[in-house]
């Protein structure tokens, strides 16, 4: 077989492959400059959330709420939403934030206890006991009676 001088072996003409060579480099610059232009786009936008969320003045208002808000951020996109100690953080929480509501009926209910106790004694005596009389001696006294069927 015989070499001739700018011959590449697979048919091809040396022309072509400096221009597949040309394109392939014109390719690489617009992908480049492409990039960049997303890397700039990203960082106005990223700008201009972080103007509108106003980050810097919401650290130096309240840098432990916001440590305590970017560790919850972190917490979650680490993948800590679907553990058991989150389970039982919230269990906790959500008993912790029933305690008011639980705390308020038991003192109405003491209190109201405390009422018809207070309303037996002041004054009022009581008839002798009879028999037929039990469900009227309950609703003097506030009782509720079972139903009669």
């Amino acid at each position: 077989m015989a070499n001739y001088p700018g011959a590449t072996g697979n048919g091809d003409s040396p022309g072509r492959e400096r221009d597949a060579d040309a394109g392939f480099g014109q390719r690489v610059d617009q992908l480049g400059s492409e990039a960049q232009q997303l890397f700039t786009d990203a960082r106005g936008a990223m700008e201009d959330l972080g103007q509108t969320l106003d980050l810097r003045g919401r650290v130096e208002r309240n840098p432990y709420g916001m440590m305590v808000a970017a560790l919850g951020v972190g917490y979650v996109l680490g993948g800590g939403l679907f553990t058991p100690l989150t389970a039982r953080v919230l269990r906790l929480g959500v008993r912790l934030a029933a305690l008011p509501f639980v705390k308020d009926e038991l003192l109405g209910m003491a209190e109201a206890a405390f009422q018809g106790y207070q309303t037996g004694r002041g004054g009022f005596t009581h008839p002798p006991h009879r028999e037929g009389t039990a469900s009227a001696d309950a609703n003097a006294a506030g009782i509720p009676r079972p139903p009669s069927y």
